[in-house]
C-alpha cells in the first residue's frame, strides 16, 4: 500500500520573505490538507511520519563539506534560493527557518526511499530538489535529496551495492544537478522530459548526460505531450530493467502547468495527472520500489495538481 511521507516541518514561512520567490514554500501543507480532507481518518493508515532533519553525515554522502560549511554564508544560501534579501539576514535566522526545513524535506526523501522498499510505493510530499549539486545549489535547491536518499539506502545495505537506479523526471526544467550527483555513477539511468528551451539551457554536461533526454518546447499540446512520454518512457524502462534495478525515482513537477510563471509549457491539470499516473503505473507494473517526489510548480493551483495526483494514485491502487 501506497505510503505518503510527510512532516509540518517542510513548510517554509519567514515573517513573508518566502513571497519573494514565486515557489509555493507552504504547498506541502496545503495539498496535506487537501488528502485529509479527501481521506479522513484512513489517512492515518498510510501516513509516514519523518523522525528529524537529514544530518550532516547524511548530507556529507553527497555533498561535499566545503560546500555544506560555505551554507553558513547567507551570500551562499541567497543565490541558491534565487532571493538576494536573504544575503543580509543572519545565518542562524536563514538556517533555523529556510534551511533546515530543507534538511526535513531531504530526510524525508530518504524515510519514503525505505518506505518505497518495503511496501513498494512511498510519496514524500516534498523534495524533488534536482538542481542541487554535490559542491553547490542552484535553482531553489540546496539539498541533493535523491542523491542522499540513493546513497543512505545503500549504506544501510537495503539495496545491492550493483543494483541500479532509475530517474524519471517531468519537471519543466531539466534535472541538472541529479545529472551531476550521478555524472560518475553508471548504475543510475536518467530519463528527462523537460522544456528544453528555458533553465538550465547552457550545462550541456548535465543534458549528456541523461540517458533519455526528451526536450520539448511551449507550443507542444496536451495530446503531443503525453504521447511522446508513452512512446519514449516504456522502451527506456525496458532497456534498463534488463538487470536488477534497486530503486527508481519520479520527480514530478507541476510547473509543466500552463500559466506557470517560470514553466514555459501549456499542458492542462487534467494532463498532468494523467502523466503522474502513467508513470507510476509503469513504474510499478515493473515491481520496481518507486519514491515520488514534488519538485517545481510556480502557480498557486500547484498544490491541487500534487494533492489530485496522489488522490488518483491511491485510487488506482485501492481499485486495483
Amino acid at each position: 500500500m501506497t505510503r505518503i511521507v510527510y512532516s509540518r516541518h517542510y513548510n517554509i514561512g519567514f515573517y513573508g520573505l518566502e513571497r519573494l520567490h514565486p515557489f509555493d514554500s507552504r504547498k506541502y501543507g496545503r495539498a496535506w490538507r487537501l488528502l485529509r480532507r479527501r481521506f479522513g481518518p484512513s489517512l492515518r493508515g498510510i501516513h509516514q511520519r519523518v523522525d528529524r532533519p537529514a544530518s550532516r553525515e547524511e548530507l556529507l554522502r553527497v555533498h561535499t563539506a566545503d560546500y555544506l560549511d560555505r551554507l553558513g554564508d547567507p551570500k551562499v544560501v541567497a543565490a541558491a534560493l534565487e532571493v538576494p534579501l536573504l544575503s543580509r539576514l543572519p545565518g542562524w535566522a536563514i538556517d533555523r527557518h529556510v534551511l533546515r526545513p530543507m534538511r526535513w524535506a531531504t530526510r524525508g526523501t530518504i524515510v519514503a526511499a525505505q518506505q518505497a522498499l518495503e511496501h513498494g510505493l512511498a510519496v514524500n510530499l516534498s523534495g524533488g530538489y534536482h538542481h542541487a549539486k554535490p559542491e553547490r545549489g542552484e535553482g531553489f535547491c540546496v539539498y541533493a535529496d535523491v542523491g542522499a536518499a540513493v546513497a543512505s539506502v545503500r549504506a544501510d545495505g537495503l539495496i545491492a551495492d550493483s543494483d541500479r537506479i532509475v530517474c524519471i523526471d517531468t519537471d519543466a526544467h531539466q534535472g541538472n544537478g541529479v545529472c551531476h550527483t550521478f555524472m560518475h555513477d553508471p548504475r543510475a539511468f536518467l530519463f528527462d522530459l523537460f522544456n528544453g528551451q528555458i533553465y538550465p539551457l547552457y550545462d550541456i554536461g548535465a543534458r549528456k548526460r541523461v540517458d533519455c533526454a526528451v526536450p520539448i518546447t511551449g507550443a507542444w499540446s496536451d495530446a503531443a505531450y503525453l504521447d511522446e512520454l508513452y512512446n519514449r518512457l516504456p522502451g527506456f524502462l525496458d532497456s534498463v530493467c534488463r538487470s536488477p534495478v534497486g530503486l527508481a525515482f519520479y520527480n514530478a513537477g507541476t510547473d509543466v502547468l500552463a500559466g506557470d510563471p517560470l514553466g514555459g509549457l501549456a499542458i492542462s491539470a487534467a494532463a498532468v495527472r494523467q502523466r503522474d499516473l502513467y508513470v507510476v503505473s509503469e513504474l510499478r507494473r515493473r515491481g520496481l520500489p518507486t519514491v515520488m517526489v514534488l519538485s517545481g510548480g510556480y502557480t498557486r493551483q500547484s498544490y491541487r495538481l500534487v494533492a489530485d495526483s496522489v488522490i488518483g494514485i491511491v485510487d488506482e491502487e485501492s481499485q486495483g
